[in-house]
C-alpha cells in the first residue's frame, strides 16, 4: 500500500510540474512594467474597497443620529423622532441618487479609486465659475467613467448627505409635522445639500478661488466640517426659526425653561456610535488607504473627541458646579465637528486644542442660541453643527501646517501651490489668502445656504394646509400617536395621552412628560 501511495504521489508531482512549466512557457515573464501595473491595479481596487468601508461606518452613524435626538427629546415624541432619523436615510437617498449626485459631481473624478473620468460637464457656469453641474442621473451612463468606482463613490457621498438632512431633525423636533419633514428630506438629497457641495468638493467656484482670486488653494473641507455639518446646522437655525419655539419652553419675561430629555444613556451610547462611525467620515476621506496619512487623520479625529468632551465637562462644572451629561455629549460631537474640515492638515496638538475649543465653544454656543436669540433647539443641533462645523472651516486657515495637500483643489501655480494647505500659524504667506478662502466658505454658508433654507421652510409652511407645525393640542398631548400611529413607550399612555383622549387639559406636569 505504502509504494502504490509512493508511485501515486510521484505521478501526480510530475504531472503539475510538466502542468506548470507548461504554463510558464505559454506566458510572458514578468517585467517591470507589468508589475507596476499590478501593483497600481491592487492599490486602486483597496482604495475602492477602502472607501466602500468608509461608506458602511458613515451610514452606521445615522443610528447614533437617531439615539442621541431620541434620547435628547421628550418620551412622548420619541416615536416621532426616532423615525425622522430612521427615514431621512431613504428620502434623502432617493433625492441624492436621481438627481442631486449630478449636480453635485457631475465634472468630478479621482483617478485614487478607478474614477477617471468625469460623467459629465457643467451646467450653470464655466471654467472657474461653475455654480451646478450635470451628468450621471439616477447613476446612468457611469461605465464609461469607472463604472463600480463611480458607484462605490457615489455611496460614500450620498452618506455624507444624510448627515446633512438629519441635522435638522434635532432642531425642529417636538414640532414638525411629518408631511413636512417628507418634503425637507428629499429637498435636502436632491437639491439643498448638492449646492453648496457642487460649489466646493464637486469643483465649482468655491474650490476654484485659488486660481481665480488668488486665495490659497481655494475652499478647502477635508471631510465636511462645513460642506456636510455647517450645512446642516444653517437649515436646522433656519427650520427652528419658521417653526418657533416648543410650548412651554419660554415664559412672558423671555426667560428660558428646561424641557429635559428623557433618556440621557441613550443619547450618550448614541454618541459613542457617532463616534465610531466617525473614523470612516473622517479617515476614509482619503479616498486611499495607500495614502498613509489616514492615520494621522484617525488619531486627530480622536484627540478632538476626547478633548472636546473633557473641555466642555471641566467648564460646565466650572460654571455650573457639576458636569452635565448632556454638554458633556455636545462637547464629544463638537469636538468631531470642529476637526471635520482640518482632521489631515493639522498636527495632533492643534487636533487636541481645536476640540478643547470647541468644547468651551459649544456651551457658550448653545447658551446664547438658547437664551438670548430665543431660538429653542432641543439637542443642541445648532450649536454643535452650525456654529462649530464654522470654527472648523476657519480652523483650516489658522492650524495647517503645510505637510499636506499640495495642488490641492487643482491649484498648480504660485507660492501656495509649493506647500501643502497651510494656515497663518505658519506662515502669512500663502495662509492669510487660505483663511481668507475659508471666510468665503463660512459666509457663503451663514447668508446664501442659510436663505436657501429658510426660504423653503417658508415656502413650505405657507402652501402647506395649516403650515409645518402640529396643532397645539397634538404637540401638548405627544406627537407619537396622532403622527405615527405607535407610541414609543405604551406605559406612559395614562399620564398625558389619556388625558388628551379624554378631553381634558393637560397638566404641567402631563406637558413635561
Amino acid at each position: 500500500m505504502r509504494r502504490k501511495l509512493a508511485v501515486a504521489f510521484g505521478l501526480g508531482t510530475t504531472a503539475l510540474l510538466a502542468m506548470s512549466g507548461t504554463a510558464f512557457a505559454q506566458s510572458d515573464a514578468p517585467t517591470v512594467k507589468t508589475v507596476d501595473e499590478a501593483v497600481k491595479t491592487l492599490g486602486t481596487q483597496t482604495n475602492l474597497l477602502w472607501v466602500v468601508i468608509g461608506a458602511v461606518l458613515v451610514i452606521f452613524m445615522q443610528a447614533g443620529f437617531a439615539l442621541v435626538e431620541t434620547g435628547f427629546c421628550r418620551a412622548k415624541h420619541a416615536a416621532h423622532v426616532v423615525s425622522t432619523n430612521f427615514a431621512i436615510f431613504g428620502l434623502g437617498f432617493v433625492g441624492y441618487f436621481l438627481v442631486g449626485y449630478a449636480f453635485m459631481f457631475g465634472g468630478y473624478s479621482t483617478s485614487l479609486i478607478g474614477y477617471n473620468h468625469a460623467v459629465g460637464s457643467s451646467l450653470i457656469g464655466s471654467g472657474q465659475w461653475v455654480f451646478l453641474w450635470k451628468g450621471g442621473f439616477a447613476l446612468g451612463d457611469i461605465g464609461k467613467s469607472g463604472g463600480a468606482a463611480v458607484a462605490g463613490f457615489f455611496l460614500y457621498m450620498v452618506a455624507f448627505m444624510d448627515t446633512t438632512a438629519t441635522i435638522p431633525t434635532g432642531a425642529m423636533a417636538e414640532r414638525w409635522k411629518w408631511n413636512a419633514f417628507v418634503g425637507w428630506g428629499v429637498f435636502c438629497g436632491a437639491v439643498y445639500y448638492p449646492l453648496f457641495g457642487a460649489w466646493t468638493w464637486g469643483g465649482g467656484w468655491l474650490a476654484q478661488v485659488g486660481n481665480s482670486m488668488h486665495l490659497g488653494l481655494g475652499y478647502v473641507d477635508f471631510a465636511g466640517s462645513g460642506v456636510v455639518h455647517a450645512v446642516g446646522g444653517v437649515a436646522g437655525l433656519a427650520g427652528a426659526l419658521v417653526l418657533g419655539p416648543r410650548i412651554g419652553k419660554y415664559n412672558r419675561d423671555g426667560s428660558s425653561n428646561t424641557l429635559p430629555g428623557h433618556h440621557i444613556p441613550m443619547a450618550m451610547l448614541g454618541c459613542f456610535i457617532l463616534l465610531f462611525g466617525w473614523f470612516g467620515f473622517n479617515a476614509a476621506s482619503t479616498l486611499a488607504a495607500t495614502d498613509i496619512q489616514f492615520a494621522m487623520v484617525a488619531t486627530n479625529t480622536a484627540l478632538a473627541a476626547a478633548f472636546g468632551a473633557t473641555s466642555a465637562m471641566f467648564w460646565v462644572m466650572w460654571r455650573w458646579g457639576k458636569p452635565d451629561p448632556g454638554m458633556m455629549v455636545n462637547g464629544m460631537l463638537a469636538g468631531l465637528v470642529a476637526i471635520t474640515a482640518p482632521c489631515a492638515f493639522v498636527d495632533p496638538w492643534a487636533a487636541a486644542l481645536i476640540g478643547a475649543l470647541a468644547g468651551v465653544l459649544v456651551v457658550f454656543a448653545a447658551v446664547f442660541i438658547d437664551t438670548k436669540l430665543h431660538v429653542d433647539d432641543p439637542v443642541g443641533a445648532i450649536a454643535v453643527h452650525g456654529v462649530c462645523g464654522t470654527f472648523g472651516v476657519l480652523c483650516i486657515g489658522l492650524f495647517s501646517n503645510g505637510h499636506y495637500g499640495a495642488g490641492w483643489n487643482l491649484t498648480t501655480e504660485g507660492s501656495a501651490a509649493a506647500k501643502g494647505v497651510t494656515g497663518i500659524f505658519y506662515g502669512m504667506n500663502p495662509g492669510l489668502g487660505q483663511l481668507g478662502a475659508q471666510a468665503l466658505g463660512a459666509v457663503v454658508i451663514w447668508t446664501v445656504i442659510l436663505g436657501v433654507a429658510y426660504a423653503f421652510f417658508k415656502i413650505q409652511n405657507a402652501v402647506m394646509k395649516g403650515g409645518i407645525r402640529p396643532p397645539a393640542e397634538m404637540e401638548i398631548a405627544g406627537m407619537d400617536m396622532p403622527e405615527m400611529g405607535a407610541l414609543a413607550y405604551p406605559e406612559f399612555m395614562e399620564a398625558d395621552v389619556l388625558v388628551a383622549h379624554a378631553g381634558g387639559s393637560p397638566t404641567n406636569e402631563t406637558v413635561s412628560l
